[in-house]
């Protein structure tokens, strides 16, 4: 049940009257037309800005505008007031049985209370984390890979047919790196000294098992071999090696994904797909051969002025035309970026998410030019960022330095602090704004610590519940049966701002996936156990509030439903996030 976009179709409704009635205009764009929350809760339940936005193409002024909605809307059912504020803006007040029929409409949906309707036509992609498995991932793939899975849950939970996806980026020069960091452990473990580690190749000691399994497997044929022998048996199981590290790590953080898709599978036999979807773009005028400009400010040493193969990417909105093939013949890491989007459209998404690192900005008006090209209109490329992340100990920096060999991985943060921790953390910021993450405050049990704040506020709902069947060892507390409770019994100010928290549960879900924007349901359960724990400790002070009261079984269950509500939603949002949601904090 959403009363927002209820009184939204209500408002709809009010404005076909006046149109029929002669008084407005037809064919009104009520497409800017929203009803919401007021800014400020005394002004009323809910405003809409309807008379700002459709007075100019009506020709009338807003507040007379206002005016002529205002009557319309004092006659629909469950409104007991309507006010014109400031220059036209409508505030309505609500009768307070539309927030006991929200209170019912949870007794019965439970967790499902906010779900979205099932979407159709339009399947979404969303790929993240992707990160080169050349090494276990450090805290920055962990933000990317939170924020791309709530995202994925949010959208679902929305309404939304969702692909969780994770590109594995196993071809190119970095995985010949690699295989060649993976061989020289390969040669330790034969017992042969290395020395440092060379200039240039991954130095951690996460490749020292890597060796000793191709010891295992191989003995030391693998030394006598040529490079060309040796590098794709050890490349292909340095890869497999780091995938299962990665997989491993994922889910230790929570994260699973349908589909690991291989860049590799991209090139086949006489160029495999890339080589497809140049021939497909070259044929609709996409592909060219001509110059580039060199690099804005001092050029790099291995530039080189030549004729080469190019992505027409600024006629479909990029700053440059983008190469499509090296010097060597082979294929840029951006070609089989352009036939993997290929991929993605053919096998049906029409709505592609990337989730990228901060250091991957220059991609986002690529990739939409090649969404343009590939899909037209027809294809929604949506790239988001998540910025860096500082990883602090009590207020102090932890170094970490993947080249060096050094960094503090994903995984010790998760077996150090908890899952929910990382995950809930990671998600109260939003995606583009820097993250300090201290390891020493995100596990502190006090009411600055947010995950602990809305994971207790949860506990403390079960907690009544037990209370309840103590004090009360014969009394049905179903949904059926907090649906039928005399919800009048809740007129304390408090309770009654409690219960307009929940009613924004839906809308607030379905504006937090309709601008990718996950942290919103982070800051709206943390609002909402504020709101509940400072309700549970009025209860302290005043006896009549109590959500148990041992001398009235009435009163017990109409608050029993307010607080079956908010542990519904609390788990509700949790799992969106992809956090537990306790019965009890020890």
């Amino acid at each position: 049940m959403n009363i927002f976009d209820a009184y939204q179709r209500r408002l709809a409704g009010a404005i076909e009257r006046l149109v029929a009635a002669g008084k407005l205009p037809e064919g009104l764009d009520l497409s800017r037309v929203v009803v919401e929350p007021p800014r400020d809760p005394a002004h009323g339940d809910l405003a809409t800005n309807a008379a700002m936005v459709l007075a100019k193409p009506a020709g009338t002024n807003p507040r007379a505008l206002a005016a002529l909605v205002a009557e319309e809307l004092q006659r629909e059912e469950g409104v007991t007031a309507v006010e014109i504020a400031g220059p036209g803006f409508i505030n309505l007040r609500l009768a307070p049985a539309v927030y006991q029929d929200v209170l019912r409409a949870v007794a019965g949906l439970g967790t499902d209370f906010g779900r979205g309707a099932a979407r159709t036509g339009k399947p979404v992609n969303v790929e993240y984390v992707s990160a080169n498995p050349t090494g276990p991932m450090h805290v920055g793939h962990g933000r990317g890979a939170v924020f791309g899975d709530a995202l994925a849950g949010l959208l679902a939970f929305a309404g939304h047919e969702v692909t969780r996806e994770y590109y594995i980026n196993d071809a190119g020069a970095q995985i010949e790196v690699l295989a060649r960091s993976a061989f020289l452990r390969y040669r330790e473990a034969l017992g042969e000294d290395i020395g440092a580690i060379p200039e240039g190749l991954y130095p951690g000691d996460y490749l020292k098992p890597v060796g000793e399994a191709l010891k295992e497997r191989h003995g030391a044929s693998l030394v006598d071999m040529d490079e060309a022998a040796w590098l794709p048996i050890v490349r292909d199981a340095a890869i497999d090696a780091m995938m299962a590290m990665i997989r491993d790590d994922l889910a230790a953080l929570g994260v699973v994904h349908d589909v690991f898709f291989s860049e590799r599978a991209l090139h086949g036999k006489n160029g495999g797909a890339i080589a497809e979807t140049i021939a497909s773009l070259e044929g609709r005028g996409y592909v060219y051969r001509g110059r580039v400009p060199p690099p804005k400010g001092q050029l790099p040493e291995d530039w080189e002025d030549r004729e080469q193969l190019l992505f027409r990417a600024t006629d479909v909105g990029d700053d440059i035309d983008r190469p499509l093939m090296k010097s060597d013949g082979s294929y840029t890491y951006f070609a089989a970026d352009v036939a993997y989007m290929r991929d993605k459209y053919e096998r049906g998404f029409r709505e592609l998410i990337y989730v990228l690192g901060a250091d991957h900005g220059g991609y986002v008006k690529r990739l939409q030019a090649v969404g343009r090209a590939i899909g037209g209109e027809d294809l929604a490329v949506i790239v988001l960022l998540c910025q860096l992340v500082k990883l602090l100990r009590a207020g102090e920096p932890v170094k970490m330095s993947k080249r060096a060999g050094d960094f503090v991985t994903l995984r010790e943060v998760i077996d150090e602090v908890g899952r929910d921790a990382v995950r809930f953390m990671m998600l109260f910021r939003k995606n583009d704004a820097p993250l300090d993450f201290d390891l020493a405050k995100v596990v502190e049990q006090s009411k600055d610590n947010p995950v602990f704040y809305v994971q207790y506020a949860h506990a403390r709902c079960a907690s009544v519940f037990r209370q309840a069947a103590e004090a009360f060892p014969d009394l049905d507390m179903n949904g059926v049966a907090l649906s039928r409770a005399d919800l009048t019994i809740l007129d304390d100010a408090a309770e009654i701002d409690l219960v307009r928290q929940i009613a924004q549960y839906p809308r607030m879900i379905e504006s937090a996936a309709a601008s990718h924007e996950p942290h919103r349901v982070a800051f709206y359960l943390h609002d909402l156990a504020s709101a509940f724990h400072s309700l549970w400790n009025r209860g302290k002070e005043s006896p009549q509030l109590r959500f148990v009261n041992q001398t009235d079984r009435k009163s017990t269950l109409a608050r029993l439903a307010l607080v079956h509500a908010v542990r519904s939603i609390l788990a509700s949002g949790l799992a969106v996030l992809g956090v537990a949601a306790p019965e009890e904090m020890r």
